[in-house]
């Protein structure tokens, strides 16, 4: 099964999810997305793809997401995936995808229960 794991190596989290999935014999596709940022449409069909309200895939803890004001529960969710496309810290992670889905795993202990996933099919 492709894996595909949206990583931040400065994230302790996202590393622990890319230890865990090596350790179980899985090497994921991965994307520094602070490397090579995602588009609108892109992200769309990533929130997509999981099945998540965008808000999901938006991590609140990032300064800039109070700076710019994205707790405004009236933001539509194409304001909400232009704001992460300029600042892509914003992006909620490690997300990890697989061709039935995806899942932020946060924590990392979540990545137990997607692993068994995979190695089941």
């Amino acid at each position: 099964m492709n894996v595909t794991l949206y990583h931040n190596p400065n994230c302790g989290s996202s590393r622990t999810t890319l230890a865990a999935l090596r350790a179980a014999g899985i090497e994921p596709t991965i994307i520094e997305y602070l490397k090579v940022p995602l588009d609108v449409e892109a992200l769309r069909a990533l929130v997509a793809h999981m099945g998540v309200p965008v808000r999901e895939i938006i991590r609140q803890k990032e300064p800039v997401y109070q700076d710019l004001g994205l707790d405004d529960p009236t933001l539509s969710d194409t304001e909400l995936l232009e704001a992460v496309v300029s600042n892509p810290i914003l992006i909620n992670r490690p997300i990890v995808v697989t061709e039935t889905g995806g899942k932020v795993c946060r924590p990392a202990a979540l990545i137990n229960a997607l692993i068994a996933e995979i190695q089941a099919t």
